[in-house]
């Protein structure tokens, strides 16, 4: 994509963000304040798409809005705040790892589950041997 201005439609097609999600970004200070066109139509940057990208990471990784909001204010304040948002991202990344093995368990757990109830029927007489042993007897 080129350094053209993208418009919020096109921006919540590429990023699966809706248009009114995006609004409220922006108001929240999630999406820094965007350039806007001689209509008064938002505009946004090739950056805005890449951040959003990552703010849905951050999402899907568990980051609550408020921390999301928060790290975007340092990442606005530029350079200074790195060790900050490193800290932030080094904490949020063990708080993930912690909800991966949990995770994992209870996939693990799921799958036991699973091959007991195999075994169990797989153990259990057929249906149609069962009716002609009924009738046998």
């Amino acid at each position: 994509m080129t350094s053209h201005a993208i418009s919020i439609g096109t921006l919540s097609r590429l990023s699966g963000i809706s248009a009114h999600t995006l609004r409220f970004y922006e108001k929240q200070g999630i999406l820094q304040p965007v350039g806007r066109a001689g209509n008064g139509h938002r505009r946004f940057r090739q950056q805005d798409l890449l951040w959003l990208e990552f703010v849905v990471r951050l999402k899907r990784t568990g980051m609550p809005l408020a921390q999301i909001r928060q790290y975007a204010d340092l990442r606005a304040d530029g350079d200074p705040t790195l060790p900050a948002r490193l800290a932030m991202l080094e904490l949020h990344r063990e708080r993930l790892a912690s909800t991966i093995d949990e995770l994992n368990a209870c996939a693990a757990a799921l799958e036991d589950k699973i091959a007991f109830y195999r075994q169990m029927i797989d153990a259990a007489p057929a249906p149609d041997q069962e009716m002609h042993h009924a009738r046998e007897s």
